[in-house]
């Protein structure tokens, strides 16, 4: 890496969530931070070290536009990525639409493709990504029929980019939450619930699943890993 420039990290979905944790660990480790959400993250306790980039991931073309028009400022690398822009709509067999399928499909696996197809072209030997999966990519969550399909896809996406870009000393690995206390499983009304069913007795902070993004790309504790999907499910899947 390159070590006379800051070191950079490109987050998706950082404007809340495990985003936005996941970029306060990398601004309190001394990075600087892409953020890049549909609108604009504001990081006032950092205005220095963020570079605010509003994009859809859908659009590569727009997402490398705007990329490289602000790396020059900041560098021009990339050393680490997460990959956390997702959504997750109800959906069974009965109730699933072409538009929600696209939606989905095109959000949480597209754009996976699209920000690594970006942001490889500034990532020097040692850098890393991580995608954000699911435990219900492969562990079945009654009414999430579309989008444990598209992590399962994440979680393949994960191994086969893996394996393209190791000769390039990239790694890639995944991260599968299970339930995490964002506002957006909060507004399922579920997390109690949620909380009973898991072994450990409660659902997972952001902060949590926000140290293990930092420990995959921005430590040094995992140079050995690629490929891999770590389950963060506080038991869950073990029933």
């Amino acid at each position: 890496m390159n070590t006379t420039s800051p070191r950079v990290a490109l987050i998706t979905g950082a404007g809340s969530g495990m985003g936005r944790s996941t970029a306060d660990v990398f601004l309190n480790e001394g990075w600087h931070v892409i953020a890049v959400d549909v609108t604009a993250p504001e990081f006032n306790g950092h205005p220095s070290q963020v570079t605010p980039l509003v994009a859809d991931v859908r659009d590569r073309a727009a997402l490398e536009e705007k990329l490289d028009g602000v790396l020059p400022g900041i560098g021009g690398e990339i050393h680490a990525v997460a990959n956390i822009a997702g959504v997750y709509p109800p959906s069974t067999l009965d109730s699933y639409t072409d538009e929600l399928y696209r939606l989905v499909f095109d959000v949480n696996v597209l754009g996976v493709l699209n920000v690594m197809a970006a942001a490889k072209r500034s990532m020097p030997e040692g850098s890393a990504i991580v995608n954000f999966a699911s435990v219900d990519g492969y562990h079945v969550s009654p009414g999430q029929l579309v989008y444990g399909a598209s992590k399962a896809a994440v979680i393949m996406v994960t191994k086969a980019t893996a394996l393209e870009l190791a000769d390039k000393k990239i790694r890639v690995n995944a991260i599968a939450p299970g339930w995490v206390n964002t506002p957006g499983n909060a507004a399922t009304g579920r997390m109690d619930a949620a909380a009973a069913s898991i072994p450990l007795g409660r659902v997972a902070q952001p902060e949590e699943i926000a140290r293990w993004a930092w420990l995959l790309t921005g430590s040094d504790q995992a140079g050995f890993m690629t490929g891999e999907t770590v389950t963060l499910s506080g038991g869950d899947v073990i029933r």
